[in-house]
């Protein structure tokens, strides 16, 4: 939305003291940021000047030598243009004029002196889409009651200052420059002039001559008036100046006030030819019906469209008229329409169709009083200006809720979450700026307009409170003690820290991707969260597991000749079952290449470095014993068959650790996902810290000859209980199969770490509980020590 200076002082007298830029920052520090601030034409040093004198330049078929007297000297110029002449008033760009085209200097052209230059509208930087082909062709012939010496781009009507906001999708009340004064008024304490609705009616009634009828739940309000002996001319002078520096190009009196009306009061129109249509009848669409709009493109409807129809469609509801009804040079009696549609119906048209400043205004929501207002300010306008009579009388359709919506809030609840102590007066005094009723001044029971569609609850008007009275004014406040954090994110927290610790790097992805691979690295039952309106094929549907965005993660930096890759992320995924839509905390984690478990050293990735990393967060996490291994039978076709295990919790299943197949990515890839919400539900006491021993550790080395089918998980733990109160930490470095032992048969080697916490442990001590080790596994386990 563009806001023009000139068009919103019609209704709020901001001071010519603020400059464009302060009243841009000012709307800024309110919410709604700005691109542009600035004036609507960028020139300098222009001037009003009188051609007193014009004769042919004797070295040029085209040129001519000019003098021309600008109130306080005569200026000698050489001018190309074909319509300079003698006697008409000009805009002269002076010495060291700014233009977009560059800066003017003194110069010699073809041996006579040029002090200056002559300007073409063009030539001053406006868009070419408001340029005639004079504007273009010729220099601009000002008025001759112009005074000369003044300032030229007053005397157009272009010198206007412009804002170009960015507006957030809720604000669709600011999508008009009376909303706008509204939003300055609040900012500056300043009162909104009222709209000038009049206008008078003659003793025909439309009722006799024309009927509407809405035959479909998408069309909530839908007014029509009739003007006839219409005068189709050009636009005054304000209108078109005011359109350009909102961005829209002048047509005719008629068309201009359609769109004069909707900037300025944020309700779109519609003007039809009236004697090219006998009725109105709004209904959906039929599929597969036809209609040629007013950009004479061809436009093939479904049952989804909303239509306005005499029989045949004649203008899509909220985007575009038919080119058929439209308002030519001919026409003389015109229907006005003013109407609500279905704001998402609109917005998918729109998409499909064509996106247009009327179907911007209807997708965000529009106040039934404000269509009422606008059907009667362009009876006002139409009637001044293009001469029409009005017919009395207005066709009405209305299912529209047109009252303020009223909210109860306390003093109290503004400054508890604002943090501020605001007073009763104050608080009282921004609703009142805000154009808010306060009907209890007590309780403050608080009456919103209808303009004001963002509001309905009172979080709603403590933000407004919090704009108003200036984000900046605001005490910044250290937090009460005794405030907690929240478990789940005081956790994470920690987590975060010992993956880091881990030598892995956090990583953050996006959570959409293509719904046809939302299925891939899972097995479990669920349905997956699909997009109502995705932007691409590739980002259709939400996550479920956050292997495949670690996947694309692995893929960018392997492509990129990295070939260390140890990667987590903490993320949520996705998932809908019956009508409920839930999510999952995860943790995922990917390994490739080297990991550096000690410094200095490196060991490449295998099952059991993932493995252990994953029981070293558990461990962390206080779930140690309370962890066991399973190999499902059914795993999913992206995981290697033979390198995969559930990790259970309490004989429950929270994550899993895999190699990727092969058939996915050539190299050695190992994941693993953990869901921590179903982790956390099993209980852990406090985490209890041990100081470090001071004393050295024993570390020895082990190897047992086991049946294939013994998982190395029983003989971990029987080795631990087995080892005794020396016994510190156990953990795998290799698993063989080979030539040297039978083919039934497996070794699995274990290192383990003796320590004792009071004292340098002594040989004899070890050996007891190695010794006990290799006794308690070989007997009960039907297992043989490995000598070599």
């Amino acid at each position: 939305m563009i806001l023009s200076r000139n068009f919103v002082k019609d209704y709020v007298d901001i001071s010519d003291d603020y400059k464009i830029e302060d009243i841009a920052n000012k709307l800024t520090e309110v919410g709604n940021e700005y691109d542009y601030a600035g004036k609507l034409i960028d020139c300098t040093n222009l001037i009003v000047g009188e051609v007193i004198s014009c004769i042919k330049h004797p070295d040029s078929d085209h040129l001519h030598l000019c003098k021309v007297n600008i109130g306080n000297s005569i200026l000698d110029i050489v001018c190309g243009a074909p319509n300079v002449k003698e006697g008409i008033k000009v805009i002269v760009a002076q010495d060291g004029a700014k233009l977009p085209g560059g800066i003017i200097k003194k110069g010699k052209i073809r041996g006579y002196e040029s002090n200056g230059m002559l300007c073409s509208i063009a030539e001053l930087g406006l868009d070419n889409k408001f340029l005639k082909e004079e504007d273009k062709n010729g220099i601009c012939e000002l008025d001759k009651n112009v005074e000369v010496g003044s300032n030229p781009l007053k005397a157009l009507g272009l010198d206007d200052e412009i804002i170009d906001l960015e507006l957030t999708a809720n604000r669709g009340d600011l999508l008009s420059i009376l909303g706008l004064a509204h939003e300055l008024a609040a900012i500056c304490n300043l009162k909104v002039k009222d709209v000038d609705t009049k206008y008078e009616e003659i003793d025909n009634s439309i009722k006799d001559c024309f009927n509407i009828d809405i035959k479909t739940d998408k069309c909530s309000l839908f007014l029509a008036k009739k003007a006839i002996n219409v005068e189709i001319k050009e636009s005054p002078d304000f209108i078109k100046n005011r359109l350009i520096a909102c961005g829209i190009r002048p047509i005719n009196n008629v068309v201009d006030i359609s769109n004069y009306v909707m900037l300025e009061l944020g309700q779109p129109l519609h003007f039809y030819d009236a004697d090219t249509i006998s009725k109105i009848e709004v209904r959906n669409a039929k599929d597969g019906e036809h209609l040629t709009t007013l950009d004479n493109i061809d436009r093939t409807l479904d049952c989804n469209d909303i239509v306005i129809s005499d029989g045949k469609p004649i203008g899509l509801a909220g985007v575009m008229g038919g080119l058929d009804t439209e308002v030519t040079e001919k026409t003389k009696n015109i229907i006005i329409e003013s109407a609500i549609f279905d704001s998402v119906s609109v917005r998918k048209t729109s998409k499909k169709i064509l996106r247009s400043e009327a179907s911007n205004r209807f997708e965000k929501g529009l106040d039934p009083n404000r269509t009422y207002m606008a059907i009667n300010r362009a009876c006002n306008l139409l009637s001044k200006y293009a001469n029409a009579d009005i017919l009395k009388d207005t066709l009405v359709f209305d299912n529209t809720n047109k009252e303020s919506k009223t909210i109860d809030i306390t003093v109290k609840n503004i400054n508890d979450i604002l943090g501020t102590s605001i007073t009763k007066e104050k608080v009282i005094d921004i609703f009142e700026r805000l154009g808010f009723d306060v009907l209890d001044k007590d309780t403050l029971k608080v009456t919103v307009p209808r303009r004001r569609l963002d509001i309905s609850i009172k979080e709603d008007l403590i933000e407004e409170i919090g704009r108003i009275y200036g984000i900046n004014n605001i005490e910044g406040r250290l937090p009460k003690l005794g405030i907690k954090c929240g478990t789940f994110d005081k956790t994470t927290r920690m987590l975060k820290n010992k993956l880091v610790d881990l030598g892995l790097n956090e990583v953050l992805t996006k959570i959409f991707m293509n719904e046809d691979d939302c299925y891939k690295y899972t097995t479990d039952e669920f349905e997956i969260v699909k997009l109502l309106d995705p932007l691409s094929k590739q980002a259709s549907a939400i996550r479920y597991t956050l292997i495949p965005s670690l996947m694309e993660v692995y893929k960018y930096n392997k492509s990129r000749n990295i070939k260390d890759i140890l990667l987590f992320e903490i993320g949520k995924g996705y998932y809908k079952n019956e009508d409920k839509y839930l999510e999952d905390n995860k943790l995922c984690g990917l390994l490739s290449g080297n990991y550096y478990y000690k410094l200095g050293n490196n060991i490449e990735v295998d099952f059991y470095v993932v493995k252990g990393i994953v029981e070293d967060i558990l461990d962390y996490l206080g779930y140690k014993g309370r962890y066991s291994y399973n190999v499902p039978s059914n795993i999913a076709n992206e995981f290697h068959p033979g390198i995969y295990a559930d990790i259970l919790v309490q004989g429950n299943k929270i994550g899993m650790i895999s190699k990727i197949n092969p058939s996915e990515v050539k190299e050695d890839v190992y994941v693993f996902e953990i869901n921590l919400d179903k982790l956390y539900t099993y209980r852990v006491s406090k985490l209890k810290y041990k100081e470090v021993s001071i004393y050295p550790g024993v570390e020895k080395d082990i190897a047992f000859v086991v049946d294939k089918s013994e998982p190395s998980e029983n003989l971990l733990k029987l080795i631990k209980k087995s080892g005794g109160k020396l016994l510190k930490e156990v953990s795998i470095f290799d698993v063989y199969e080979g030539e040297k032992i039978d083919s039934n048969k497996k070794s699995i080697a274990f290192k383990l770490l003796f320590e004792d916490n009071t004292k340098t442990l002594t040989d004899n001590e070890v050996m007891d509980s190695f010794n006990n080790i290799i006794k308690t596994v070989e007997s009960k386990m039907n297992a043989k020590l490995r000598d070599k």
